[in-house]
């Protein structure tokens, strides 16, 4: 995880409190190599591919989306929405009803046509049905799209909801005004079928070191959909605070969810408010996986209750940023009590398959006590129906079908990483956050006026340019469960302060889980993610014009 930073940003984080929406930073000097002739190629590419609004002379062609397709046969005469087109469900059930009701609800405003959701079978329209090919899985599509009609198949609900974030793309970015546009409303013929390169696709927001409102937490959700990120890792204690109601143990939430960095007010989530986070992710086919972080990173809990603390004394509630300086007390029964207490409560409110447990940084617990406190509690995260997750130092003690989330980059050490290459191979699945690659608080060059550093600098390719399958050295490709980009929130309070470190990184990490290998191409990649700008700006997106991106304009 780590979360190396020093005192001084705490004052830092207090005065870019009050600005909410960052200026873009200057270029890095990896930056400063996008030559001006690239740029302007990348305008001319934009305009033609229909970044104009709804004027396009022609549509954007099918492979022109983020993530990437699997496979692309354009052909045929494109398909325009009009006035008389209805979105046709012929015999469907509540899931595929609900998708297409979302499919209305995105194109509506833009377009102002009824766009009524029917029963009624024909031969016309937008038509979503359940079938196909049992390749496509659990999360797969396929798009056919000619002069009739847009049809468009998956094996279940959750590959139509993916088909219609590739359907939304592929029209005007006008498509994201919420009142109506001029233009036409054109996707271009041929067909499209796409699956995932990996089950896991995820991201992270921390809410501990400053919280984030249940409002956010859903924009947030929102924009993770687009671009088929199918998990919301939700850090939910730390030093700083703990943010989920505990009905045994309540004095967590009310005095430990209290503060945040800096000394602000905190807040915490009452289980309505996470339930309705998890609904909330669930109709957007995302899967939310609660973390609770421990033995380190625990003092929120331990000034909340002195029992939970070896002598008995309770420490004060911490409003820093440094970190590994606290530990449950791994010799006290009554910690396991606590432990025990806490997960069942979290796993009865979590309908998903995770519980993360932590154990990143417990600097302050010894090693033999670190694998004794591990080896007591995977057990726990099973006997309530769950598969625990937990960042790589787990791997010391990996129990039976824990997840391993690999946070480490290039300077961590090779003893750490065989450690975690030898447990993927004797079964340990991966999910994989390199901190120089995948986290999106790292800074995007010295001038960034938001995140963190202790990493390096992380401009918008170097955060596409890897590839999971092959990234650490000794683990198998079959171990990758998939990919995670998270977000640390020592210097950010205000969700345009997030979206400008997740934007424009974020949709290469989901790329990079989603979209075969073979499709990976840094030069083919900016020009599709410049497209996306003109999307952003009109749903109010604050992303950060990196000088890597030939952005139209």
């Amino acid at each position: 995880m780590g979360r190396r930073i020093g005192p001084l940003l705490v004052l830092c984080a207090s005065l870019l409190a009050a600005t909410a929406a960052p200026p873009a930073a200057p270029a890095t000097a990896a930056d400063a190599g996008v030559e001006d002739a690239t740029t302007a190629r990348g305008e001319e590419v934009a305009a033609a591919r229909g970044d104009d609004g709804g004027t396009a002379r022609s549509p954007r062609p099918l492979d022109q989306v983020i993530p990437a397709p699997a496979r692309v046969r354009e052909r045929g005469e494109p398909y325009t929405i009009g006035p008389r087109t209805a979105i046709r469900v012929p015999g469907a059930g509540k899931g595929v009803r609900q998708v297409a009701e979302h499919l209305a609800e995105l194109l509506r405003p833009a377009t102002g046509y009824r766009l009524p959701v029917t029963t009624q079978a024909g031969d016309d329209g937008i038509q979503l049905r359940l079938g196909g090919h049992r390749t496509l899985g659990a999360e797969g599509y396929r798009l056919d799209v000619g002069r009739r009609a847009v049809r468009l198949s998956a094996r279940k609900p959750a590959g139509l909801f993916h088909g219609v974030q590739t359907l939304r793309q592929l029209l005007p970015a006008t498509v994201e005004a919420r009142s109506e546009q001029p233009g036409r409303w054109r996707i271009a013929g041929g067909t499209i079928t796409d699956t995932p390169r990996y089950a896991y696709r995820g991201a992270m927001l921390d809410v501990s070191r400053h919280f984030f409102p249940v409002s956010a937490v859903k924009r947030y959700i929102d924009q993770l959909a687009l671009y088929k990120i199918n998990t919301l890792h939700l850090h939910l204690s730390d030093d700083q605070g703990w943010r989920i109601a505990i009905d045994s143990w309540p004095r967590l939430a009310d005095y430990g969810g209290g503060t945040e960095v800096g000394g602000g007010p905190g807040g915490h989530y009452t289980k309505a408010d996470y339930r309705e986070i998890v609904r909330y992710a669930a109709a957007r086919h995302l899967t939310v996986v609660p973390e609770i972080d421990m033995p380190g990173h625990t003092n929120a809990a331990l000034a909340s209750y002195a029992e939970l603390n070896c002598d008995g004394v309770a420490p004060p509630r911490y409003t820093g940023t440094e970190v590994g300086f606290s530990s449950l007390c791994v010799p006290l029964e009554r910690t396991y009590d606590f432990v025990d207490d806490v997960l069942r409560e979290l796993a009865a409110l979590t309908p998903g398959p995770y519980l993360h447990i932590g154990g990143d940084e417990a600097h302050a617990t010894s090693r033999e006590d670190y694998v004794a406190f591990m080896r007591r509690v995977q057990p726990v995260v099973a006997k309530y129906g769950k598969k625990a997750i937990g960042w790589h130092q787990i791997t010391a003690a990996p129990g039976r079908g824990t997840v391993a989330q690999y946070w480490g980059y290039d300077r961590t050490g090779a003893e750490e990483r065989a450690q975690v290459a030898e447990a993927a191979r004797q079964g340990t699945e991966l999910v994989l956050s390199p901190a120089d690659r995948a986290y999106l608080d790292m800074k995007y060059d010295k001038d960034t006026p938001l995140g963190l550093s202790w990493a390096g600098y992380v401009p918008t390719r170097r955060s596409y340019d890897w590839d999971p399958g092959a990234y650490l050295e000794g683990v198998p490709e079959r171990a990758v469960l998939g990919v995670e980009a998270p977000l640390w929130s020592e210097t950010i309070e205000t969700s345009a302060q997030l979206e400008y470190l997740a934007f424009p990184r974020l949709p290469g990490v989901a790329e990079l889980g989603w979209s075969p290998a073979a499709t990976h191409d840094w030069d083919g990649y900016r020009e599709r993610l410049a497209q996306q700008g003109p999307r952003w700006e009109l749903m109010g997106v604050n992303y950060y014009r990196s000088p890597q991106v030939p952005w139209p304009g």
